[in-house]
């Protein structure tokens, strides 16, 4: 997707206007902020209210009512924390601009996002998913643990359709996918699922790099702790999708309570304006360091995707251990998206949970290293690299 090109907003979102055209850089900078000069603010207060004064409690239970019914927002202020926030609202009206969709519904992690779209389709009896691997490893336990009362269907995407059965109520891809940076055909995807709503997990690319709602999906997942917030310092997730599914969605968010905090709606808001200029940075980046991992004989294997983005895997031809032990500029952790550079090892942290033959059965090698590519200069993330990778 060309980052710079314009395109036409959604239908308005929880009131805001709607922009004819604006570039998705200045989307990222304006959106859910709209208001904000009429209102002789700068920059969005932080409502850190957990519930809100009303002296008409026939209304209010009116308002309450209609909430129980479709799950759309209650009209007129705010009512309780579990019911919505306006800070929060700020970003997921924001978000939901971005991946050009009519809502987004925020939670208070990427997980807690994911079970409650499994939720929401076992509350009509579709409890039943089909999914593709490799997921990131906890959205593959949750899966294959049934602990949410679902039933897994494991395939591959050409095997997706004749995986479909009457109480199918999901198909979950993500693409490029945890670890490995495998690509899938999105628009071909959702094709197959018919009528069955495709979730698609959008963590790495972002709406800078891809917008599967374009392309066919109902849902689009993040894990907004990853790239949208950008800074290591912010816990949360989010789905991107139609105002009706959004609305099952506020509904199990106020009956599990998995709302996300107003100041970290506050912050996400604020890893949205830079989210653009900091993708395309660091996947400049990060082209560049594949390019030189691809040439390096201590290396057995790059996956980079063609989609492009900041994440790097690549498969040593030694013990990966070795290489988390000796990095020294960059950060041996889990998670990524942040502005410094991370290194993992999926088979020891982020899928230990998955077993070990349907982990290398996705391509999830025992060597295989996870790179997320920061904001530091490219060669001083290389001399790290080099070093680190130097004895092997």
């Amino acid at each position: 997707m060309d980052t710079a090109s314009t395109y036409d907003d959604p239908a308005p979102v929880r009131g805001h206007a709607i922009h004819a055209s604006r570039a998705l850089a200045t989307e990222a900078v304006h959106a859910g902020r709209d208001d904000l000069a009429r209102q002789g603010l700068h920059v969005p207060a932080i409502d850190l209210s957990t519930t809100y004064p009303s002296y008409d409690s026939r209304a209010e239970a009116a308002r309450i009512d209609a909430f129980a019914t479709d799950g759309a927002d209650p009209s007129g202020p705010p009512v309780y924390g579990r019911l919505g926030n306006p800070t929060v609202a700020r970003f997921e009206t924001a978000l939901a601009r971005l991946e050009g969709t009519e809502a987004a519904v925020a939670f208070a992690s990427g997980m807690a996002a994911l079970s409650a779209v499994l939720l929401a389709r076992a509350a009509t009896g579709l409890r039943h998913v089909v999914a593709v691997r490799p997921l990131y490893g906890c959205s593959d336990h949750l899966l294959t643990a049934g602990l949410l009362g679902t039933e897994v269907t494991w395939t591959d995407p050409a095997g997706i359709t004749d995986a479909l059965r009457p109480d199918t109520g999901l198909v979950l891809v993500e693409s490029p996918a945890n670890p490995t940076l495998a690509e899938l055909d999105l628009r071909a995807v959702a094709h197959a699922c018919g009528t069955v709503p495709l979730l698609a997990d959008n963590t790495f690319a972002t709406p800078v790099l891809q917008r599967p709602a374009e392309l066919g999906a109902r849902l689009v997942l993040h894990s907004a702790t990853k790239y949208l917030g950008g800074h290591g310092d912010v816990l949360g997730g989010v789905v991107a999708c139609d105002e009706e599914f959004a609305g099952q969605l506020r509904k199990i968010r106020f009956a599990t309570g998995g709302v996300l905090h107003p100041l970290a709606g506050y912050l996400l808001l604020r890893g949205l304006s830079t989210l653009p200029i900091r993708v395309r940075a660091a996947s400049a980046t990060a082209a560049e360091l594949a390019h030189r991992l691809t040439a390096d004989p201590r290396v057995a294997r790059v996956h980079y995707p063609r989609l492009g983005g900041a994440m790097i895997a690549f498969e040593v031809c030694d013990d990966p251990h070795e290489v988390v032990s000796r990095v020294r500029l960059i950060t041996p952790a889990v998670s990524l998206g942040s502005v410094d550079t991370l290194i993992q090892h999926p088979a020891s942290i982020s899928h230990r949970v998955v077993p070990e033959d349907d982990r290398h059965g996705a391509g999830v090698s025992d060597r295989l290293l996870r790179l997320s590519v920061g904001l530091e200069d490219v060669e001083d993330l290389w001399s790290d690299l080099d070093q680190a990778l130097e004895l092997l």
